[in-house]
């Protein structure tokens, strides 16, 4: 029988990790909220301000690390469903069938201007909304474009106290070394022979793969806050690491899953395994743990660099030994 409670305390610390990651977000998106709100009613005396703190939680929840990107698009498709509704409605007047029409000429004129989807949604929403007040109502054009700016900008505001770099060594660390550690549950798994342990260290491996997105993700809304934040702008050097670093992460993720896949299909097909290959792997997990120190340091890897020399070293000893078809590919 599988263990409950072991089960149960692995789902709460993940569910907690999840929570931890995401909770400033949450606090985000509530200030924005209540920030877009005041602005658009008290200072604007906008008579409605529903859609400024949608369109500031918008921001903020749905594209971390692409808020400006966001932003951009949240205007582009009102500014483009306010034209099209307004010329439409001016003509024909409202109704059910030019309702219909100005959201498919909204949308339309969305995609060829190469629009993406949050864009055609933005366009077709505000056509709708235009396309559905009584003539005599009042104008909502003016109304929903500058909420629309409202939940951008305070988004925006509201992301920028954050210390970038922080928020990016607290999601790195922990992914790095879950990556580091199944390299070293592989390897034990491929000394002891092992083909059910390195298969468990293979799933936990793909299951990293949310955590490592969300690296990238951490990355891209540091780097947002540096490009807008004159008080963050000393922080760019250590970002610009970070962003290279995490293009390189993805494929040494991507290559260290399909190696611990063929080490499990090396066990399970009973290749030889040399004594030298499940020491290269787990030199090749310690080059990654101390490399990311070295990175957090901001002092040349040459510790790192030896580990992952001695690794390659260990993988052609192995190959020299004598290798089956999945060690071979593990080796290389």
């Amino acid at each position: 029988m599988t263990p409950v409670a072991p089960a149960a305390r692995r789902e709460f610390r993940e569910a907690f990790e999840r929570l931890r990651r995401y909770f400033i977000v949450a606090l985000q998106a509530g200030l924005a909220a209540g920030l877009a709100w005041y602005v658009a009613a008290s200072v604007l005396k906008n008579p409605q301000p529903l859609f400024a703190p949608a369109a500031a939680v918008g921001t903020i929840a749905a594209a971390i690390g692409n808020r400006i990107r966001r932003t951009a698009e949240l205007l582009g498709g009102v500014i483009v469903g306010v034209l099209v509704g307004d010329l439409i409605i001016k003509l024909i007047g409202a109704g059910p069938v030019q309702t219909g029409l100005v959201v498919a000429l909204a949308i339309s004129l969305a995609v060829v201007i190469r629009g993406s989807g949050a864009v055609m949604v933005q366009a077709g929403s505000t056509a709708v909304l235009l396309g559905t007040v009584e003539p005599s109502a009042p104008d909502l054009a003016v109304p929903r474009t500058a909420n629309a700016l409202v939940g951008g900008g305070v988004a925006m505001v509201v992301a920028l106290p954050l210390n970038p770099v922080r928020v990016v060594h607290r999601a790195a660390g922990p992914t790095l070394d879950l990556f580091a550690s199944e390299l070293t549950a592989a390897a034990s798994a491929l000394a002891a022979r092992d083909a059910g342990a390195a298969e468990a260290a293979l799933t936990r491996l793909e299951a990293a793969e949310v955590e490592r997105k969300q690296t990238t993700e951490s990355v891209g809304a540091a780097r947002e806050v540096t490009a807008l934040s004159p008080w963050r702008w000393r922080r760019r050097a250590p970002l610009r690491r970070y962003q290279n670093a995490a293009a390189h992460l993805e494929l040494a993720y991507t290559n260290s899953r399909n190696m611990v896949r063929r080490v499990v299909a090396l066990l399970e097909a009973g290749e030889p395994v040399p004594r030298a290959l499940p020491v290269a792997v787990e030199r090749f997990g310690q080059s990654l743990r101390l490399l990311h120190r070295d990175f957090l340091a901001g002092r040349a890897p040459d510790i790192a660099r030896v580990r992952a020399r001695e690794a390659a070293e260990q993988a052609g000893r192995a190959r020299a030994a004598g290798l089956g078809f999945s060690g071979t590919i593990v080796a290389s």
